[in-house]
């Protein structure tokens, strides 16, 4: 349906908009390759569902522009443009068929009756949908009801699918099911795609790159891995993951007092009977199972750490040796490095 070729799909350049008095954007820059798919993640009132609907066209900025595929968009309404959006609440009409949602944006268009029956099989047949065409959303569940949702925009062959927080109104197992349905659909068909959530996991699990979001600046753009490895900022790096937080410096793998913040995943504190270079007496001083894993916390005479222990999980009470593996250096809330 779409072109997977490498180059600059959407490029958001200085994107600027006031809303009620109040910068929600701010000086925005984003690029955005052909065939990618890029998360808008961050908490709410970020900026993040504005940024997506200035891509959609049912906002214009104040300033800066939009383009897509080297067209400036930056005026063209959201029917003017390549775009399709998938809303929260799916905004699925309750009277019509699962075939008629799916139809009606080619019935405004005024395409032949044959081209609509074509499109909208073809939409129905990628998201596995054909054996309901004749449903109504009330009678399919709310997983379905997103993939009616879903091929509604596709059926429209945009050069960019934008989802807007697509999956906050179904319960956790069934969002994983759906979250992966939609990446695997995106990686086939190999469109542009630029998702909104709040929900980490969501972002980590099914991006390309990730945009944290921050007060309607982008903090870091990067893969997730990167993200979560390399946090740029203190921000990113509370928001991304799990973190012990400690005010201080860090030599030799000991806390020293400082004017520095020094973030730990939990995962990267190791927990010992042993002694070995970097390691320090500990004593564990409150388990909690978190399921496939137990969140341990170990008092060093320096500090207290949080670590995340899958196999041997000591016991409260136990004494051991404690290190860690990898410790990030921020000064000013910037990283400065990683020890």
């Amino acid at each position: 349906m779409t072109d997977s070729t490498t180059g600059e799909g959407l490029i958001l350049n200085g994107l600027t908009k006031i809303l009620g008095g109040r910068v929600i954007i701010d000086n925005l820059h984003l690029a955005v390759k052909k065939g990618e798919m890029v998360s808008l993640l961050g908490p709410s009132g970020c900026g993040k569902t504005t940024t997506l609907r200035m891509i959609a066209g049912f906002l214009i900025p104040d300033s800066g522009n939009i383009t897509l595929n080297g067209n400036d968009v930056t005026l063209l309404g959201p029917e003017k443009r390549p775009s399709a959006m998938v809303f929260q609440n799916y905004a699925l009409w309750p009277h019509m068929t699962v075939f008629k949602n799916v139809a009606y944006p080619l019935k405004v268009r005024k395409l032949s009756k044959e081209e609509i029956v074509r499109r909208v099989h073809e939409a129905l047949e990628v998201v596995n949908l054909m054996h309901h065409k004749d449903s109504r959303p009330g009678q399919i569940s709310g997983g379905e009801q997103q993939r009616v949702a879903l091929a509604r925009a596709l059926v429209q062959e945009p050069d960019i699918l934008l989802l807007d927080e697509p999956l906050s109104n179904l319960d956790a197992k069934l969002r994983v099911k759906v979250r992966e349905d939609i990446r695997n659909l995106q990686r086939r068909l190999g469109i542009t795609t630029v998702i909104v959530t709040h929900d980490q996991d969501e972002a980590l699990s099914i991006s390309d790159r990730i945009a944290v979001m921050n007060s309607g600046r982008i903090e870091q753009f990067s893969t997730p891995q990167e993200l979560y490895d390399r946090p740029e900022t203190e921000y990113v790096a509370n928001f991304i993951g799990s973190l012990n937080r400690i005010e201080g410096d860090y030599q030799g793998g000991k806390v020293i007092p400082g004017t520095g913040v020094i973030g730990i995943r939990p995962e990267d504190v190791l927990f010992t009977q042993e002694q070995t270079t970097g390691s320090y007496p500990a004593t564990v001083t409150l388990v909690v199972p978190r399921g496939h894993f137990s969140e341990v916390y170990i008092k060093r005479d320096d500090v207290e750490l949080r670590a995340f222990i899958s196999v041997d999980v000591p016991k409260i009470g136990d004494q051991g040796f404690a290190r860690v593996a990898k410790a990030l250096i921020y000064q000013d809330s910037k990283l400065v490095r990683v020890d």
